[in-house]
């Protein structure tokens, strides 16, 4: 009953569009404005996903149910299994929860993303015999969702969610940040990992010139990362390197996201959801230049297309010979970059929401 309430809205473009290594949706609308997506592959594999859902925030398909927009990025790495796992359940799950409890909330989020890392935890022992890899395998992941003037935004990893705001009266935007990243290569993320795991003097070390976590992983939190919070995968048939030399008696990683709430303001213009691929190449303020400077149309692609020719001047290169680069070889130059660019049209948000939307971003061939 559930599924036709979601499914997508027929347009030329409802399935956004692949150009080569990047898969773009030029512009969409969604319960409280317009929308801009753009993804670009570095890696062999494509390793994000990311949706944007506009509608029901719970299962229920009639009655009195809170409406809104959710945003999702999920930034993957050794796979795509998890952040593949996580675009398919952590918004249902959400649903799901919504619909026990009536409200979003920040508790809500956080009991969505520890249901769907539960859920991902019952696949890897499932798999674990015949497809051991698979419990290396994790996500970032960076939720936004917009409600009844609320704008909460959950973060697990080191992905970003930046705010565009216009002051009245002023031509230029100043971005906000709206979310903290989990990578020890961050000070305070390292003393937190050192406060929780006091007797572990090795629970972040020096590798290749930037901390790792056990000199392997450097985000902290994550979705997925079963054999750093699992002492049970750590053996056989799991790869040698994923194995660590002393076990651990708790979970090196975790799943629960910080969550920030935003109380809505006319000022508040857009929100830059982005994979940390993003903001390796530009500033908070000068990707809100970008968005802020530009007409909405394809604004995500433009925003990406500005980071790569940063990628390509690092490496004292021009952009037309970083695009000839196949994938797996470009992920020396950047990494997998993925974006959604949420417009909050004020007018719009004490409004009726439009028809249900759905769409999920990166759709590369696999």
């Amino acid at each position: 009953m559930v599924k036709p309430c979601w499914r997508p809205c027929i347009e030329d473009d409802t399935m956004g569009r692949l150009d080569g290594l990047v898969w773009h949706k030029d512009l969409g609308s969604h319960a409280y404005g317009e929308f801009s997506m753009a993804v670009i592959q570095a890696n062999r594999m494509c390793e994000d996903y990311s949706q944007l859902e506009s509608g029901p925030l719970s299962s229920f398909i009639s009655g009195d149910h809170p409406q809104g927009t959710f945003a999702g990025v999920y930034d993957g790495h050794a796979g795509s299994e998890a952040s593949k796992f996580v675009s398919h359940n952590l918004f249902f799950n959400l649903k799901n929860i919504v619909s026990e409890r009536r409200e979003v909330s920040e508790s809500v989020l956080k009991k969505a993303f520890s249901t769907t890392e539960e859920d991902f935890l019952s696949l890897v022992k499932k798999q674990w015999m015949n497809n051991p890899q698979i419990a290396s395998v994790g996500t970032c992941c960076l939720a936004g969702v917009l409600h009844d003037g609320v704008l909460f935004v959950a973060n697990a990893g080191d992905s970003r969610a930046v705010l565009g705001r216009v002051e009245r009266g002023s031509k230029r935007a100043s971005a906000v940040q709206l979310s903290n990243e989990h990578n020890v290569n961050i000070a305070s993320v390292r003393e937190e990992l050192y406060a929780l795991h006091p007797d572990d003097s090795q629970v972040v070390i020096m590798k290749h010139k930037c901390w790792r976590v056990r000199g392997l992983i450097q985000v902290s939190r994550s979705i997925g990362d079963v054999y750093l919070k699992r002492a049970e995968f750590q053996r056989e048939p799991l790869l040698p390197k994923f194995r660590l030399a002393e076990t651990f008696e708790k979970p090196i990683l975790n799943s629960e996201p910080e969550v920030t709430v935003h109380k809505l303001q006319p000022e508040d213009h857009f929100v830059i959801f982005a994979s940390d691929g993003l903001w390796e190449q530009l500033s908070n303020q000068e990707a809100v230049d970008i968005v802020h400077n530009f007409p909405r149309n394809g604004i995500a692609k433009r925003l990406l297309k500005a980071a790569l020719h940063e990628a390509a001047k690092k490496r004292e290169m021009r952009y037309a010979d970083l695009k000839k680069i196949d994938p797996g070889v470009r992920r020396h130059f950047h990494d997998d970059i993925t974006l959604i660019i949420v417009f909050i049209d004020s007018h719009l948000v004490s409004k009726s929401p439009l028809p249900p939307y759905s769409i999920k971003g990166g759709v590369f061939p696999r």
